[in-house]
């Protein structure tokens, strides 16, 4: 009769190399200086109004109290602003995956006559300012008779040549080989395109979306541009407006920051790994 005997090692921690260590301390460094104004926003708006203008400063409240929250929410009306927000944002992030996917689509994968050009055109787009197409963007909806309402908020945003390249770019990626199969199999241009391609394309589609939501929660100058009606404004014009009707309150200013951006923060933390991984997949980390 054998006995078999076994040894268990104990685990050893390799020691730290000098570049892990340099990488923790530049990672952590990096991390602060993020870090450091979403801590100085919360601090503040937990202090009075006399003690956030106090100068110098100090980072702790001597006295803690919600009272900017409160006035928040007594000044505004947070829950339509928000309710609009999310609306906006949602129809918006629809809206540019579908037209973005449909138009990278074509671009990479059909031949049609004007191509080059019209894919010259699309591209110019990322040269131009927002900023600058606001006054005709304006003037079209006017026309239209969109202003004030929340359809002359959604549209303007949803042709980003941006998401359009980047979708452009990760079609290109895709081998040729599987929707020649597939058209081999008998199946049709639309089938390959939602069976096939849409799957594939699933963390491209994650990161355009995520890119697309927060860039229209953010937007302040076209809802400010379009819409005079307190009950249509998002959360970026309704909190601005609120400041401007009573003066610069800075405890206020920070809860309102932090309420408007607590959205971005969840998408950001609950969706990291799709944005990385969407960035990987276009190909554009290495341009």
């Amino acid at each position: 009769m054998t006995t078999a005997h076994v040894h268990v090692k104990a685990r050893t921690r390799k020691p730290w190399t000098p570049s892990q260590i340099i990488l923790t301390v530049l990672g952590a460094a990096v991390s602060a200086v993020w870090v450091a104004p979403l801590a100085w926003a919360l601090f503040t708006s937990l202090k009075s109004e006399t003690e956030a203008v106090e100068v110098p400063p100090h980072w702790l409240p001597r006295v803690w109290t919600v009272q900017a929250w409160k006035a928040i929410f007594e000044n505004g009306n947070i829950t339509n602003w928000f309710v609009n927000s999310l609306v906006v944002s949602v129809c918006v992030t629809a809206v540019v995956l579908v037209v973005g996917a449909l138009a990278g689509y074509g671009f990479a994968r059909t031949e049609f006559r004007g191509k080059g050009a019209l894919l010259g055109l699309v591209m110019t787009g990322l040269m131009v300012s927002p900023a600058v197409l606001g006054v005709p963007l304006f003037t079209t909806v006017q026309q239209m008779g969109l202003v004030d309402t929340y359809w002359g908020m959604i549209l303007p945003q949803c042709a980003p040549a941006a998401m359009v390249y980047i979708l452009y770019k990760f079609f290109q990626g895709i081998p040729r080989e599987l929707e020649e199969a597939a058209f081999i199999d008998g199946a049709g241009r639309w089938r390959v395109f939602f069976t096939i391609i849409v799957p594939l394309s699933r963390p491209s589609l994650s990161a355009v979306g995520i890119f697309t939501f927060i860039a229209s929660w953010n937007n302040f100058l076209w809802p400010y541009m379009v819409t005079n009606n307190p009950d249509l404004m998002t959360m970026p014009n309704g909190i601005a407006t609120v400041m401007n009707s009573y003066g610069i309150q800075w405890a206020q200013l920070m809860a309102g920051g932090l309420m408007a951006g607590l959205p971005l923060i969840v998408v950001f933390v609950f969706f990291q790994r799709q944005i990385v991984a969407g960035v990987a997949h276009t190909g554009l980390a290495g341009q």
